[in-house]
C-alpha cells in the first residue's frame, strides 16, 4: 500500500464525531409539522432528528413531509411529527469511525446519521459531511507535503467583505450574509472579516464579525479601512459593488479604498450598465482597472464588461447569484399559515421605491380581477430606507391612492415590513404567480427573482 493510500485508510479511521454538525435541530415528537416546516426553512437543512430527554426516537426529511403530508392533504398544524416520523432510527456511536458510518449508511440506503454518546444524542453526519471531511484531510497532507521543501504553510485563507450588512436594511447586506454563511458552512475559509458600510447617520448593532466600519459619506473612513486591512493577515478583499452603496459622486469615494488598499479585490458587480452616463462610467473604469477580479451574476455581464468597458476576458467570472434551497410546497398549503385561504395570490417583494414598477402592477390589477375576482396581489417590503430619508413615504401613497382610485383595495395589499428569510419564503410559498413590474432594462440579475423561482413559483 502506498503511502498515500495509508494515510487515506488511517483517515476513514477517525472516530465519527470528528465529521458532524454538533447542534442538529431536534423537536419532541409532539411538535406540529407546520412548526417542523419553519425549522427545515430557518436552517436550511433537510431533515429533523425527533428526540425526547436526548435520546433520539426518530428522524422525518423534507420527502417524508411532502409524501406524508402534503401529498395525502394532511393539515400540517394538526398533524404531529409523531404521526409521519420514521422510526426505528438508525444511530451510531461518536467512537465509532467514518468507515464504520459510511459502511451503515450505505448498507441501510439511508443519507443522515445520528450521532450518540452513550445512547445520547450529540449530533448529526451525512455521507457528504464524512467523506469530504476525510478528503479535505486528506488533501491538506498532500498539499503540506508538497510545499514542506520551501515552507509555505497551508492555511485557510482570510477574507474582508467589504459591503452593507445586517442589521441594516438592504438587499445587498442579505446578499452578503446568505454569501458569508454558505461560503462558511463548506469550511474552506477562515472566520470571515465583515467591513460594513454605515448609511449617513447609520449605527447598527452588528455581530462580531464586523471589525472595521466605513461611514458613506466620509471620505477619510475609507482609506482608515484600507490601512487596517493593509496592516492585518488578510490575504483578499471580496467588494460587493453596488453605485448607491458608496458616497461621493455615482459612489466614487471608494476609488480612495481601492486607491489605498494593497491586498487582492475581487468585485462583485450588481449592477452593469450598459448606457452609463460619463461619471458612472468613469467610476465602473475605475474601480475595473484597481479590482484584481470581478464577478458578474449573468454571463451577459461578461459581454457588457468587454464591449463597453474594456475589461479583458481573463479577469471577469460568471457566479450564478445563488438562491435559498427550500422544499416545494404547494401555495394552497401555505396560504393556512398567513391567512389567504381561498384567494388567487399575486406577489412582488423587495425595498420600496421609485423605479421598481409597482404602479404597473397595480394598474393591471383590475382586468385580472374581471377575469379572477379571488385574486390579491401582495405587495412585501418596507420603504427603502435611503428613500424614506429623502422622500418619507411618498411613494407609498402614491400607490395606496392608486389603489383607492381603481376601486381595487380588496385585491391589493401592502406587507409594510422587511421579512427575515423565514417570512419572506413562507409568503412566497404562498404565493401562486410572482410578479416582477421593474422597467429597468439596464438590471441583468435579480435576488428577488431567483427568491421566488427557488420556492417552484410561476413569474
Amino acid at each position: 500500500m502506498s503511502g498515500s493510500d495509508s494515510y487515506f485508510s488511517a483517515l476513514l479511521e477517525l472516530p465519527v464525531i470528528s465529521s458532524m454538525n454538533f447542534t442538529p435541530p431536534v423537536v419532541p415528537r409532539s411538535e406540529s409539522i407546520a412548526a417542523i416546516i419553519e425549522l427545515i426553512i430557518r436552517h436550511n437543512i433537510g431533515a429533523i432528528i425527533i428526540a425526547e430527554n436526548d435520546v433520539p426516537l426518530g428522524i422525518i426529511t423534507e420527502k417524508d413531509i411532502i409524501e406524508r403530508v402534503l401529498n395525502t392533504g394532511k393539515n400540517v398544524e394538526n398533524t404531529s411529527a409523531n404521526d409521519i416520523m420514521t422510526v426505528p432510527i438508525l444511530t451510531i456511536e461518536s467512537s465509532q469511525s467514518i468507515k464504520e458510518a459510511l459502511d451503515l449508511l450505505q448498507r441501510n440506503n439511508i443519507r443522515r446519521l445520528p450521532v450518540t454518546r452513550q445512547g445520547k444524542l450529540i449530533g448529526l453526519t451525512t455521507e457528504r459531511r464524512l467523506l469530504e471531511s476525510a478528503h479535505s484531510n486528506y488533501l491538506m497532507q498532500s498539499r503540506m507535503r508538497e510545499t514542506e521543501a520551501i515552507h509555505i504553510s497551508v492555511e485557510r485563507p482570510n477574507v474582508a467583505f467589504l459591503s452593507t450588512y445586517p442589521p441594516r436594511e438592504c438587499g445587498i447586506a442579505t446578499y452578503t450574509n446568505d454569501l458569508v454563511s454558505s461560503i462558511s458552512d463548506l469550511n474552506a475559509i477562515a472566520p470571515p472579516v465583515i467591513t460594513a458600510i454605515n448609511d449617513r447617520g447609520g449605527y447598527y448593532d452588528y455581530p462580531n464579525s464586523v471589525k472595521i466600519q466605513i461611514d458613506r459619506e466620509e471620505v477619510e473612513t475609507y482609506r482608515e479601512a484600507a490601512k487596517i486591512i493593509n496592516t492585518s493577515g488578510i490575504d483578499v478583499v471580496n467588494l460587493q459593488h453596488e453605485f448607491g452603496l458608496f458616497g461621493g459622486v455615482w459612489g466614487d469615494y471608494l476609488i480612495e479604498f481601492l486607491n489605498a488598499v494593497e491586498k487582492p479585490v475581487v468585485t462583485t458587480l450588481h449592477t452593469i450598465l450598459q448606457n452609463p452616463p460619463p461619471d458612472a462610467e468613469r467610476v465602473t473604469k475605475e474601480i475595473l482597472d484597481l479590482s484584481d477580479c470581478v464577478v458578474t451574476m449573468a454571463r451577459v455581464g461578461i459581454g457588457i464588461l468587454e464591449q463597453q468597458y474594456e475589461t479583458l476576458a481573463f479577469k471577469s467570472r460568471y457566479i450564478p447569484h445563488g438562491c435559498p434551497n427550500v422544499p416545494f410546497i404547494q401555495s394552497e398549503t401555505q396560504k393556512q399559515f398567513v391567512g389567504l385561504e381561498g384567494r388567487v395570490i399575486l406577489s412582488t417583494f423587495g425595498l420600496i421605491s421609485r423605479g421598481k414598477g409597482i404602479e404597473y402592477a397595480i394598474n393591471a390589477i383590475p382586468e385580472v380581477v374581471e377575469i379572477e375576482p379571488r385574486a390579491l396581489y401582495l405587495i412585501i417590503g418596507e420603504t427603502h430606507p435611503e428613500v424614506r430619508k429623502h422622500e418619507g413615504e411618498s411613494y407609498r401613497q402614491e400607490l395606496y391612492d392608486l389603489v383607492d382610485s381603481l376601486g381595487i383595495k380588496g385585491n391589493v395589499r401592502f406587507v409594510n415590513r422587511f421579512l427575515d428569510k423565514a417570512d419572506l419564503i413562507r409568503f412566497l410559498q404562498a404565493t401562486d404567480v410572482y410578479i416582477i413590474p421593474y422597467p429597468n432594462r439596464e438590471q441583468i440579475s435579480s435576488g428577488t427573482l431567483l427568491y421566488a423561482l427557488s420556492t417552484g413559483k410561476a413569474i
